[in-house]
């Protein structure tokens, strides 16, 4: 008898416009399919003049094939409205650094204008 696999694959934590808790969930998405090292790091440069490996020009290969598996996991996390206003889309590691800096800590500034109301229609 064939046993029936009950494994779930993981969906692509949505950006929801609360920045810190999406990077934190898809930082670990990308962990677990080894594409993080990636972004983070970009892919390697060939050095200019210099001559590569087979070794070298496979490996650099493979870190584009990652880029991109990576960059479709972003493009299905990102609604077109977040994408558009992302300029430059050519790696992941540009994606990522073009969130971090139009969205990180836009969610305290956003939880400290709620607390701000809450006290001005508490005074009220």
């Amino acid at each position: 008898m064939a046993m029936e696999s009950s494994f779930v694959q993981p969906s692509v934590p949505k950006f929801d416009g609360y920045y810190d808790h999406w990077a934190m969930l898809m930082e670990n998405f990308l962990r677990s399919k080894e594409y993080w090292n990636v972004v983070e790091n970009g892919i390697p440069a060939a050095a200019e003049g210099g001559v590569l490996t087979e070794v070298q020009k496979k490996h650099i290969e493979d870190q584009k094939l990652k880029d991109l598996k990576a960059k479709n996991y972003l493009f299905q996390a990102l609604d077109r409205s977040v994408l558009e206003t992302i300029l430059n889309k050519e790696t992941s590691k540009s994606i990522w650094d073009s969130m971090r800096q139009k969205h990180q800590g836009a969610t305290r500034v956003k939880q400290s204008h709620l607390q701000a109301l809450r006290k001005e229609f508490e005074n009220s």
